[in-house]
């Protein structure tokens, strides 16, 4: 299976509270790129919820359906993190996680009440943010002489390439998100022009 040219994700942060039986549950969605936001996010809330049971979560991110990870964080197995993933799942949505916080209200609700608020504070979250359809982009690094600026900045506007990083010294270093569906002909472009050096990076 040939990764999509396309993905779905959600454009920016949201919150939804979803209250059972005195429990709360308080879900957090957020956009994210790497395993490193999401960590930094867990810190965030568990520095802003300092009183709370459990942060249980999910996370999906890239394309090719292996990057993901979902816990239950104390709760009974199965009845969070899983919960919380398929929400993710069922709108297709990558580069996504959700952060559930939950403070206890003194009465069990069981798996089936548990995995229920899970799910719905999750699906909540999920619906009160812009969900959006973005390029999945490779990364490229450019090399080339300053003078060149206009010529190489004007394929990547063309083709709306992102630009990720830039430094200028005696040469310019630019880290560019190329759309996935447009590469050939950017690479083609960006070759055609002269002492501009292009290779991928990670």
């Amino acid at each position: 299976m040939s990764e999509p040219d396309f993905y779905t994700t959600i454009e920016k942060p949201s919150t939804a509270e979803f209250k059972d039986r005195g429990s709360k549950f308080i879900a957090y969605a957020f956009p994210i790129e790497t395993a490193e936001d999401f960590k930094k996010q867990l810190q965030i809330l568990k520095k802003e919820h300092p009183k709370a049971v459990h942060h249980c979560f999910a996370y999906r991110i890239g394309t090719d359906g292996n990057n993901f990870r979902s816990s239950d964080d104390g709760e009974p197995s199965g009845t969070a993190g899983k919960p919380i993933l398929g929400q993710i799942d069922s709108k297709d949505l990558v580069n996504v996680a959700v952060i559930v916080v939950r403070y206890w209200g003194g009465t069990l609700l069981g798996v089936p009440g548990l995995i229920n608020a899970y799910k719905v504070s999750t699906a909540m979250a999920l619906q009160v943010t812009p969900i959006v359809q973005k390029q999945v982009e490779l990364t490229y690094s450019i090399e080339f002489d300053y003078t060149q600026m206009n010529d190489v900045m004007m394929i990547l506007k063309q083709y709306n390439c992102r630009v990720i990083s830039q430094e200028a010294q005696l040469f310019c270093m630019l880290k560019t998100g190329i759309p996935k569906n447009r590469l050939q002909e950017v690479l083609y472009r960006l070759n055609d022009l002269q002492n501009v050096s292009v290779k991928k990076s990670g």
